[in-house]
């Protein structure tokens, strides 16, 4: 679940952190009707995607005159794959210092870490790289949560500002576990002329896992945009992204699937989905198989079976069914290992007279040289 700003915000504020009075805007004209509540303004480009400023999306306005047109230059702009439908605007604030505030899922730690900087208003790539030093990180104990005293020593050298800032930190993090996030991050985080802390931005990713228990969240989420294989994808309850490379992919389970997609990048080559059939391969891989070839950048596909409580000759079996079906003209090449693999590669070699390879590396070697 990705939350476009403008629904952030209020979660934000529910916490006690300060948000700029705002607008969400449809056209332009709401936008000048906006400016002229607000008074001088900011406006922005409302989309599930970073860099907007960079883009264009987002404009200064002194007046409602500047706001319409500053509105009508950026909807119907496209920043990161999504068209502009709606702009927020917002008041602007007297900005005397531009901070970094994050709080996100750390497979380090295995837990939350929440991340500070003095360096705000660029993006934290650039800030781990140039600034190292001044990008602090805090691995949080999920059993102790993280409080004002906790957070203190983050922000250390903000004087005045300091109190504040240890309090957004903590309610940053109270929002983090109220929301089951996997991000919450504000960029720039501002302290004003008169010392107070304020959110000029939010970007918030929850875990699609708690869309139970986020119902209410889960409304405020921005519709997934989806291509059309992987709407044809969901519609066949298959878990299929697609990507640009010419290495197709299939494999029995979400791990192995990730691993395979690895090793066809470590060896050089670009994978042109991910895909996982798991046990119900035999029912699943024509279905499947279809799908993956009606990516017309494919140019080779690995199958990669690791059969534990699945048997690999029966999910072999539904591949090699599907493939003889739908007769594809690109090179295949198999890694099989696992509970039932002695039937399975017998089974391979006698109806497709393919031999799978011992490794599964030789077979993803195999696949990236023919994809070439």
């Amino acid at each position: 679940m990705n939350l476009e700003e403008h629904a952030a915000k209020p979660l934000l504020a529910a916490e006690g952190i300060a948000v700029p009075r705002g607008r969400l805007c449809a056209s332009a004209d709401e936008a000048a009707n906006a400016a002229q509540n607000l008074g001088p303004c900011v406006v922005k480009a409302q989309v599930p995607t970073g860099k907007r400023g960079k883009a264009g999306g987002i404009k200064l306005a002194a007046h409602p005159d500047e706001a319409r047109n500053a509105a009508t230059a950026i909807l119907g702009m496209t920043i990161g794959g999504h068209v502009v439908t709606r702009v927020l605007v917002e008041e602007q604030v007297p900005i005397a210092r531009e901070l970094y505030a994050a709080v996100l899922n750390d497979p380090a730690s295995k837990g939350p870490l929440v991340l500070f900087s003095a360096a705000g208003g660029m993006d934290i790539e650039e800030i781990a790289a140039t600034r190292p030093d001044s990008l602090k990180r805090l691995a949080v104990d999920i059993e102790v949560g993280l409080d004002h005293a906790t957070a203190r020593p983050l922000v250390d050298g903000l004087g005045p500002a300091a109190p504040a800032a240890a309090d957004t930190l903590a309610a940053l993090y109270a929002l983090y576990r109220r929301c089951d996030a996997e991000l919450v991050e504000i960029n720039p985080l501002v302290v004003t002329k008169d010392w107070r802390i304020v959110a000029l931005d939010c970007k918030l990713v929850a875990d699609d896992a708690a869309v139970p228990r986020q119902p209410n969240m889960a409304k405020l989420g921005t519709p997934e945009t989806l291509t059309d294989l992987e709407r044809r994808g969901r519609e066949l309850g298959l878990r299929y992204i697609e990507l640009d490379g010419p290495v197709g992919l299939l494999a029995n389970g979400a791990g192995l699937t990730m691993t395979t997609m690895d090793a066809i990048v470590h060896l050089g080559g670009k994978p042109s989905n991910f895909l996982e059939i798991g046990g119900d391969a035999y029912t699943q891989a024509k279905p499947a198989l279809e799908l993956v070839l009606a990516n017309p950048r494919v140019r080779s596909l690995v199958v990669n079976f690791c059969g534990a409580f699945a048997r690999t000759d029966v999910m072999a079996d539904g591949v090699v069914k599907a493939w003889q079906t739908l007769k594809p003209r690109i090179p295949v090449f198999f890694s099989i290992h696992g509970t039932g693999e002695d039937e399975a590669i017998a089974l391979v070699k006698r109806e497709l007279g393919i031999t799978p390879f011992d490794r599964m590396e030789d077979a993803v070697n195999a696949a990236v040289r023919a994809a070439r």
